[in-house]
Order: C-alpha cells, then structure tokens, then sequence
C-alpha cells in the first residue's frame, strides 16, 4: 500500500457515501415540504456546505488514522465503512422509504458509531479524532432533529 493509499480509498468511500445519500435525498418532495419541521431546524441552504466540510473532515481523517502504522487498521477500516453506510441509508430512509420513526432509530445508530469512529481515530491519531468532533456533533443534532420530525408528524 503506498503512503497515499488511504487516502484515496477514505476519499472514494465517503464521495461514493455523498452520492448515495444525495440521490437517496428529496427535499423538493410534496411528502417532506409538508411536514411540520421545528423552527429551529437549519435552513436548507446550511445542510450543503456542512456537509461538504464533515465528508472533506471525514475522508482526512480516515485516511490519516489508517496510515498509522500498527494493529486494529482492519477493524478501523471496518468501523469507517459501516459509518458511511449508515450516513447513507438514512436519506433512504427519511426521504424515500417516508419511514421518519426507523429513520430517527437509523440516526441514532449513526451518532454511536460516529462517536465510536471519534474515539477510534483519537487513539490511532489525536488530530483525526479531534477532526471528527464536528461530525459526532452533527450526527448526535441530526438525531435529535430526526426524532423531533418524528413525533412531530405521527400519521
């Protein structure tokens, strides 16, 4: 594996993450314009650039925990990718299977594992576990927010 090898593989796999969950995501849809959503929920124009910068936070510091030399990288590696499979299937989740409940649960598996990929990285590499506080953060937010447009919209 050459130094830059994890880099890439962690860069492909969180923009193939992006994309999945990107074309997974419906906001223009009838069935989600007409959900009550809390006020305090961002405006749509914030989830972009957010979002851009964790996927950007999250393929550097995967890639940077993986280039420590050592034990556990396979289970570091398997830890990131079922990440990622998780940040992806909640949009299916959400916006196309119109499941708010299962997607609220899905979330809230998302925000464990991404606290459990902070402290993976934290001890493989300080600076990619630091680097993964914003998105622990996020996805802990995005649960809440799930759960809130949950009970919110029970029918």
């Amino acid at each position: 594996m050459t130094h830059r090898s994890p880099y890439v593989l962690t860069s492909a796999a969180v923009t193939a993450t992006a994309v999945v969950g990107g074309v997974g995501t419906a906001v223009g849809s009838r069935w989600y314009r007409q959900l009550d959503k809390p006020a305090w929920q961002p405006p749509g124009a914030v989830f972009g650039p957010v979002w851009t910068t964790l996927y950007a936070l999250l393929a550097l510091a995967g890639g940077r925990a993986l280039s420590v030399p050592g034990p556990g990288s396979d289970r570091y590696l398997r830890a990131f990718l079922a990440n990622l499979v998780l940040n992806a299937g909640w949009s299916w989740l959400f916006f196309r299977a119109r499941r708010p409940a299962l997607a609220t649960a899905e979330a809230v598996l998302l925000a464990a594992s991404t606290a459990d990929l902070a402290r993976r990285s934290w001890a493989r590499d300080r600076w990619s576990g630091a680097a993964l506080l914003p998105y622990a953060a996020w996805t802990s937010f995005a649960a809440v927010l799930s759960a809130t447009i949950a009970r919110r919209n029970r029918r």
